[in-house]
């Protein structure tokens, strides 16, 4: 469809405070921090819906020393292996692990074994993040 121009009004206010917020994170325009925007809300809705694929991380901190814990997260991986692109793991001192997990597949299915990887007894936090596969978001 090629690029397409509109206008937009806005407050003075809101306006001076979205310049401060997109100058914050480095934009180089209004137009790119608007794109970005709409495609967060897109992805959203896609995610929410819970039908569409989407790919994303689950980040796990768990202390390596707890019983069976390392065991039952591999095998619960093992369990996910159609949805599980990779893992990395990193020992961040002498008793704390960080794992991150990369996921793919509906994202109904994603919250789900995210849930279960976070729920997990030992898992001290976890947190799923989850974004569009990059398709329509153009």
């Amino acid at each position: 469809m090629g690029i397409v121009r509109f206008g937009i009004s806005l407050e003075g206010g809101l306006l001076k405070n979205f310049d401060r917020l997109i100058a914050g994170k480095g934009y180089p325009s209004r137009s790119e921090a608007l794109r970005d925007l709409i495609r967060d809300a897109l992805v959203k809705r896609q995610w929410e819906a819970g039908t569409g694929q989407a790919v994303g991380t689950v980040t796990l901190l768990y202390d390596h020393h707890t019983r069976e814990l390392a065991d039952t997260l591999t095998d619960m991986q093992h369990d996910f292996h159609k949805e599980i692109l990779s893992s990395t793991h990193v020992h961040l001192d002498a008793h704390n692990c960080l794992e991150v997990i990369i996921i793919r597949g509906p994202a109904r299915d994603l919250q789900a074994i995210a849930d279960r990887l976070i729920g997990t007894r030992g898992v001290k936090h976890g947190k799923l993040t989850i974004t569009a596969t990059g398709k329509g978001l153009e």
